[in-house]
């Protein structure tokens, strides 16, 4: 089953994090990805850029309406994802666990319906 791991985080806080206000004990991105592809669970991820640098696009009555950065108001971004493909939501969220940003910020572990972008197999 594929799960797409969402990575929810407060981007001002981590701008103004300093080194040494990192969760003691937090495991290291390197280390989850060694572990994850040598599980063979890990399809693809990255992350991505702050949301000052995205556009939000809308269309509404055949118009085009751009945005600069992020449309809705909320304390957290989207800051990354992972696919992984694992035998359930159990191990997806086991899998999360491991993940640094985990430690301090939040991460959905939504099961992918497939078919493109077309009607989700929710079955």
């Amino acid at each position: 089953m594929k799960y797409m791991l969402i990575h929810c985080i407060d981007e001002n806080a981590e701008r103004n994090r300093k080194p040494e206000e990192y969760e003691q004990g937090s495991p290291a991105i390197e280390d989850w990805i060694t572990e994850m592809e040598g599980r063979g669970v890990l399809l693809h991820g990255d992350r991505l850029r702050y949301v000052s640098d995205a556009a939000t696009v809308r269309v509404r009555s055949k118009e085009l309406l751009v945005s600069d950065g992020l449309f809705a108001e909320t304390k957290e971004q989207i800051a990354g994802y992972d696919v992984i493909d694992c035998t359930d939501l159990d191990e997806g969220i086991e899998i999360a666990s491991k993940h640094p940003t985990a430690w301090w910020g939040t991460i959905e572990v939504r099961l992918i319906a497939g078919n493109h972008c077309g009607v989700a197999a929710l079955d």
